[in-house]
């Protein structure tokens, strides 16, 4: 009976999905073969596995744009992951596209980013002679640092997926292009939104020749976004905007660039966190015996020192960093009064 239920899923899939859609009896399988779940398809199973991830659980404590807003209701990287979940699934929806495929991407994409955002992972770059990219770093993430070594072993479409969300890249299915879009309008969107909420812009603010076309909200814009590319990609095997619509979105990422992502109100304090990353990995990298044990088993193994101390500082939260950088540079009062 309940191997009868994975089948009647995967099935299901190639009755209800369109044909350019990636079918979970057709996956290209995982690097390490295992047996069959009986009631999950492969990438039920790694959306899954990605939840119950600890790093998943680390995303809630890391920054997303803003670093230590003075109040709860800004983006983390854990909120960013779930609104470009919601986005991509609600496309991939209704394009009958695979929807579990595209939410374990979205849920995983972010998973190898560093305390403080991309200010971590910048000064991350400079300080490991290797280099460092978030995207990569995922991919470690899911495949070796999680499960003490043993990894998450995922599906080669999601970790393509994964590897692939930024612009330059091209992901091998359309599942993995929905949250390549995805993310950009959940960030751009929703940095908007705490932008708004931190009075570094206002809505008004926003030329008006791209709020007359994208909207004059949130709502409406993730709302004009959405069903331009449903619209357009419905009877494609590509997943396209319209070039209005494209073009007022593309420049509507400008005026952000230009007004809130270099905004010194926004981003003022981001040198402290970078000076504060390079230090941490100046540290381990000097004193490799200071790492947990989990990390020293890694080098044993044969990876590189510089790789496996940037997997440990990456792997910190925000407030980890902070704890760890103050207990080991900050001088501490002694004696007895």
């Amino acid at each position: 009976m309940a191997t009868n239920i994975r089948i009647m899923l995967e099935e299901r899939e190639h009755l209800m999905l369109r044909p350019c859609a990636a079918h979970s009896d057709a996956s290209l399988g995982r690097i390490r073969d295992e047996e069959q779940c009986d009631i999950r398809t492969v990438f039920q199973r790694d959306r899954d596995r990605i939840i119950h991830s600890k790093s998943f659980r680390r995303l809630k404590d890391k920054t997303q744009v803003f670093l230590t807003p003075d109040g709860d209701h800004y983006r983390t990287r854990m909120t960013h992951t779930l609104e470009v979940a919601q986005i991509a699934r609600s496309i991939s929806k209704a394009l009958l596209l695979n929807e579990d495929l595209t939410e374990a991407i979205a849920l995983g994409h972010d998973l190898g980013h560093t305390p403080f955002g991309h200010a971590g992972e910048r000064a991350l770059d400079r300080a490991c002679p290797l280099g460092f990219r978030h995207n990569e770093q995922s991919i470690r993430v899911v495949s070796i640092l999680e499960k003490d070594g043993r990894g998450l072993n995922l599906t080669r479409e999601v970790l393509d997926g994964i590897l692939n969300h930024q612009t330059e890249s091209s992901p091998c299915t359309l599942e993995g292009r929905v949250v390549q879009l995805a993310d950009k309008m959940a960030y751009v969107n929703h940095d908007i939104d705490d932008a708004i909420r931190g009075h570094i812009i206002r809505e008004e603010d926003i030329p008006s020749e791209l709020t007359d076309i994208l909207g004059h909200s949130l709502k409406e814009r993730l709302n004009t976004l959405v069903h331009d590319v449903v619209i357009h990609s419905a009877d494609r095997d590509e997943i396209v905007m319209s070039d209005r619509i494209h073009e007022a979105f593309r420049k509507l990422r400008e005026y952000m660039f230009a007004s809130v992502y270099t905004n010194p109100v926004a981003k003022g304090q981001e040198y402290k966190a970078e000076r504060l990353v390079e230090q941490l990995y100046a540290y381990y990298a000097e004193d490799t015996g200071r790492l947990p044990e989990e990390y020293r088993l890694l080098m044993e193994k044969g990876e590189r020192m510089e790789r496996v101390v940037a997997d440990y500082v990456a792997g910190m939260t925000d407030k980890f960093a902070v704890m760890t950088y103050e207990e080991l540079m900050i001088p501490k009062a002694w004696g007895v009064y």
